[in-house]
């Protein structure tokens, strides 16, 4: 599978670059796949993922509760982003509860070749807009079975603890997860909102091959998880990569980045997911929405290319606000 991706993605920019001969010659060319193989990373070592991915938490009713109020444009979204090239889905079962899982499996199965599905387990929800963790054994081994169900799947690829429940010794959370992954059921394992010393600690019950913590340009106080990944080549998943909704959002007016988003004829949220790609190569971007539209727009933003002097003004512009 991981052969096939890669020659048809070199493929690609190759045919897309070939015009360049007669315009720009070879340096067009060997620059499209330089680009090509930036845009990639391997999960576990093994499990190859495009970069920018997509984060399917929005395809949801208000508070992540239920199902989204325009069902099929939410699966048209699903279908739009795998049609552009996105190969990494993000969800939970949490995520609705669970119509999000479910969801996916409607407008995506029988899913394309090369597409990863990503979820978590261990947050439960009492109500809309509440989330209260369950790391108990027994709860997130019934956990993994449900969300295999639900998704139509016979093992999960990227199976993630949503969150650590304090309750409860995270040796014995995690054991139960080892066992899943050693029946077959979950590929590899990940988690969400964890300190370096919590994955220190994790990954003497289990391989970890990645976190996903909240991050973006506005927001790093994620830096050191971030740094530990680089190190260990791990896979950092930031959510809420365009700040999210509400206040903290990056397209809301005002935006201190507005002008050098200008200067790029791009927007805010483009130029956000742009400097997060080139931040790190480990770094594996999910934003989501549930606009066709904002999907293509950040879509789109895997093409922008920042210089060095760019990407720290762009850095700086960023720390000052």
């Amino acid at each position: 599978m991981h052969n096939d991706v890669t020659r048809r993605t070199f493929l690609t920019a190759l045919s897309a670059s070939a015009a360049g001969v007669l315009t720009g010659g070879l340096q067009k060319i060997f620059a499209a796949a330089a680009q090509t193989r930036d845009s990639t990373f391997k999960l576990g070592g093994d499990l190859l993922v495009n970069r920018l991915g997509f984060g399917a938490m929005r395809l949801t009713g208000e508070g992540i509760w239920g199902w989204p109020p325009d069902r099929e444009n939410a699966k048209k979204v699903l279908r739009r982003a795998v049609e552009l090239g996105v190969n990494f889905i993000d969800t939970a079962d949490a995520y609705g509860p669970e119509t999000n899982e479910l969801l996916i499996a409607e407008a995506l199965y029988p899913y394309p070749k090369g597409l990863v599905i990503a979820t978590k387990g261990g947050n439960t929800r009492p109500g809309p807009g509440q989330w209260v963790p369950d790391g108990r054994p027994e709860y997130l081994a019934q956990a993994v079975d449900k969300s295999l169900k639900r998704l139509k799947l016979e093992r999960i690829d990227l199976w993630q603890l949503h969150r650590i429940d304090r309750k409860v010794p995270v040796e014995e959370s995690l054991g139960a997860i080892k066992k899943a992954q050693d029946a077959g059921k979950i590929r590899h394992v990940g988690l969400s909102e964890v300190t370096v010393a919590e994955i220190e600690q994790a990954k003497k019950v289990v391989p970890i091959v990645s976190i996903q913590n909240r991050y973006n340009i506005t927001d790093r106080e994620s830096e050191a998880a971030l740094n530990y990944c680089e190190q260990q080549k791990m896979g950092f998943i930031p959510w809420a990569p365009i700040g999210g909704s509400g206040t903290r959002s990056l397209s809301k007016a005002g935006n201190a980045l507005e002008a050098e988003a200008k200067r790029h004829n791009v927007r805010v949220v483009q130029l956000a997911l742009a400097w997060l790609l080139q931040k790190s190569p480990v770094m594996l971007p999910i934003p989501g929405t549930s606009s066709l539209a904002h999907l293509e727009e950040n879509i789109a933003a895997e093409k922008l290319q920042l210089s060095a002097e760019e990407w720290k003004r762009i850095d700086a512009v960023a720390r000052e606000s």
